[in-house]
C-alpha cells in the first residue's frame, strides 16, 4: 500500500468493527451474520465512487481507505460501521511493517430504491 503513517491526531473517525460468522438457520444451512466486536478510532477517507449495476438494479460503489492502530481481528470478508453506512474489507495490510497501524481497503455499494 502507498498509504502514509497517519499525523498524530487524525484517526477521528469512530467505527465499530463487525466480525463475519456463520449461524445454522432452522431450516438447515448457514446463514451469514456480522457480530459486532468493538468499537475503535480510525481515519476514514473516501478513494473513488462510480454508478454500477448489479442485481439488475442501479447502485453506486464506492471505495475507502481506513487506517487504524494495528489489530489482528479483522481481515478480509469482515465489514466496518461508519456513520450509519457498511463498508466490506476487501485488504488489510500492516502500514509500515512495525505492527503500528493497520491500512483496509474497503467497498461500499449502495442501492437505488
Amino acid at each position: 500500500m502507498s498509504e502514509k503513517l497517519p499525523p498524530i491526531g487524525t484517526l477521528t473517525d469512530r467505527v465499530q468493527l463487525r466480525r463475519r460468522m456463520s449461524a445454522p438457520e432452522p431450516e438447515g444451512g448457514l446463514a451469514t451474520i456480522y457480530v459486532p466486536t468493538g468499537t475503535t478510532w480510525a481515519r476514514v477517507r473516501s478513494l473513488s465512487a462510480r454508478l454500477a449495476v448489479a442485481n439488475d438494479a442501479r447502485a453506486t460503489a464506492a471505495s475507502h481507505s481506513v487506517v487504524l492502530r494495528f489489530r489482528t481481528d479483522i481481515g478480509p470478508g469482515d465489514r466496518i460501521l461508519y456513520r450509519g453506512r457498511t463498508l466490506e474489507v476487501v485488504s488489510a495490510a500492516d502500514l509500515n511493517g512495525r505492527r503500528a497501524y493497520l491500512a483496509l481497503t474497503c467497498n461500499e455499494t449502495e442501492f437505488a430504491a
